[in-house]
C-alpha cells in the first residue's frame, strides 16, 4: 500500500493543476467527496484499485502518485536539518513537507547544497591564501605596485610646477608602474583560475604530482599487468608533470605503485579485502606485506571493485602532508598544517606503533570514518645516517564497514580539517580561532 503521507498530497496537487473540482474526481472513482478530502489530507491510506482508478482520472503513472521523494532530495533536506534546531525537531514531517510543496522542497535542498558548496570553497580559498607562499607573494607586489603608482600620483597632483625633465621621470614611473601592476595581476588572475602561472612560476612540484593522481583517479591500469610498462610511458603525456621535480615525485610513486601491484594483484586484493572487512592488519598477513604498503594498495583499488571510497593520507617527520587522497566528507588542507588530532600524528609520535580510532570529521553534516594509521622508520642513508620518519593514515567511511559498532567500542574523536576552518568550539588542541565558527 502506497504511503498517505505524501500519496494524498500528490493526489490534491495532480487534481489541482489540472483544474478538476474534488467532487468530481470523486464522483468519477465511485467514492464520497468527503472520503477523498480525507485521503487528500493523509487522514485515509489508499492503495490498489482506488489508487489505479485515480491515476487514470488524474492522467497520470500510479507510481507517480504512490512512490515516496527521491532518496537524495530527503537525504540533502535530513543534512541540511542536522544541527538546527526547530527543522530537527520537525524532521519526522520532513516527507509530508515534500509531498505537499515539492518545488520549495527542491528549493530548499539546491539551497543547502550551495551553501555547501560556498563553505567547501572558502575553506579552499582561506588554507590558500593563508599558506600558499606563490600567492602571497603576488600579493605583495601588487599591493606595492599599486603604492608606489599612487604616491607617484600624489607628487605630480600636489607639485603642479614639477620641472620638465623632472615631470617626464615620473610620468615614466607611472607608465613602468601601471605595466607591471598589470602583468602582476593578469598573472594572479591566471593563478587562481587555473592554479598556477607558467608565465610567473611553475607550479610547486607537489601540486604537479597532486594533479596527476587525480586525473588519473589514483588508479594505473597500465601497472596491474605482469610486465607494466616503464613509468617514464606514462609520464610521457601527462600535461600536469611541466617540473623535472614534478616528475621525479611521479616516477618515484609509479615504481613503488608497480611493486604494490606485483604483491597485491588486483582482483585477488580487491576480494581479500571485502571478504576480511578491509582490515589492513589481516590484509598484511595475507599477502606477506607490510602494513603501509596495505595502505597504498587499498587506496589504489577503483571504488567499484570495493563498498565505497578508501581514503589516504602520508606526512614526513615534519607533519608535512606529502600524499593526498581524499573521499568525500573527509577534506584534507592542501595548504598548511591539518587538525593536530588527526590518527596520522599520533602514529608519527610513536614509531611502528599502529593506531586505530573511529572519527568524526566537523561538517555540516559530520560523518564517522574508521582511521588506521602507522608510523615507519626507515634509514635510506645507512645504518649510522639519520632516521627518516613517515607516517600513513588510512581512512575509511563506516558505512564501507560490516559491522563499524563491533569493530570499534570506544567513543569517538572529534577532529575537523584544521584549526583555520574548523567550527568546534572549546578544542583543546586548537592553534587559532576558525573563521567558520558560527557558520554550522
Amino acid at each position: 500500500m502506497a504511503r498517505p503521507t505524501l500519496t494524498g498530497s500528490r493526489i490534491r496537487q495532480r487534481r489541482t493543476a489540472l483544474g478538476r473540482k474534488q467532487a468530481d474526481l470523486a464522483v468519477s472513482v465511485g467514492i464520497s467527496p468527503s472520503y477523498l478530502n480525507l485521503i487528500e489530507h493523509n487522514r485515509r491510506p489508499i492503495g490498489g484499485g482506488l489508487l489505479n482508478a485515480i491515476a487514470r482520472e488524474l492522467r497520470v503513472e500510479t507510481s507517480v502518485l504512490a512512490e515516496g521523494a527521491s532518496a537524495s532530495l530527503l537525504q540533502t533536506l535530513r543534512e541540511a536539518a542536522d544541527g538546527h534546531g526547530p527543522a530537527t525537531e520537525e524532521a519526522a514531517r520532513m516527507e509530508e513537507f515534500v509531498g505537499r510543496f515539492p518545488g520549495w522542497a527542491a528549493l530548499l535542498a539546491d539551497t543547502a547544497r550551495r551553501t555547501r558548496t560556498l563553505e567547501h570553497t572558502v575553506e579552499t580559498l582561506s588554507d590558500r591564501m593563508t599558506h600558499d607562499p606563490f600567492l602571497s607573494a603576488s600579493l605583495h607586489d601588487v599591493l606595492s605596485t599599486a603604492t608606489a603608482i599612487r604616491s607617484t600620483a600624489s607628487i605630480l597632483v600636489e607639485t603642479p610646477d614639477l620641472d620638465t625633465e623632472w615631470l617626464g621621470r615620473f610620468h615614466r614611473n607611472l607608465n613602468d608602474d601601471g605595466e607591471r601592476l598589470a602583468k602582476s595581476a593578469e598573472a594572479l588572475v591566471r593563478y587562481l583560475d587555473e592554479g598556477s602561472s607558467t608565465d610567473v612560476t611553475a607550479a610547486p612540484p607537489q601540486d604537479e604530482f597532486d594533479a596527476f593522481l587525480q586525473a588519473n583517479d589514483f588508479h594505473f591500469a597500465d601497472l596491474e599487468r605482469a610486465l607494466p610498462p616503464d613509468p617514464a610511458v606514462l609520464m610521457r603525456n601527462a600535461a600536469q608533470l611541466t617540473s623535472a621535480a614534478g616528475r621525479t615525485l611521479a616516477e618515484a610513486h609509479l615504481h613503488r605503485y608497480a611493486l604494490d601491484a606485483g604483491h597485491m594483484p588486483l582482483q585477488g586484493f580487491a576480494d581479500a579485502a571485502r571478504e576480511l572487512g578491509y582490515d589492513p592488519a589481516a590484509l598484511a598477513g595475507r599477502f606477506g606485506i607490510d602494513l603501509p604498503a596495505v595502505f597504498r594498495r587499498l587506496a589504489t583499488i577503483p571504488p567499484s571493485m570495493l563498498t565505497g571510497e578508501v581514503g589516504l593520507v602520508i606526512c614526513d617527520g615534519s607533519g608535512t602532508l606529502t600524499f593526498r587522497k581524499p573521499i568525500t566528507g573527509f577534506s584534507l588542507p592542501r595548504f598548511g598544517a591539518a587538525c593536530p588530532l588527526w590518527p596520522l600524528y599520533q602514529a608519527l609520535t610513536r614509531p611502528m606503533a599502529p593506531v586505530r580510532l573511529m572519527v568524526e570529521m566537523a561538517e555540516r553534516a559530520p560523518r564517522r570514518f574508521l582511521t588506521y594509521a602507522i608510523c615507519q622508520p626507515s634509514q635510506p642513508g645507512g645504518f649510522d645516517a639519520p632516521q627518516v620518519l613517515k607516517a600513513a593514515m588510512l581512512i575509511l567511511p563506516a558505512n564501507i564497514l560490516p559491522d563499524p559498532k563491533v569493530l570499534v567500542r570506544d567513543p569517538d574523536t572529534l577532529i575537523g580539517t584544521s584549526c583555520r576552518i574548523c567550527p568546534r568550539s572549546g578544542c583543546a588542541a586548537r592553534r587559532e580561532p576558525s573563521i567558520l565558527a558560527d557558520a554550522f
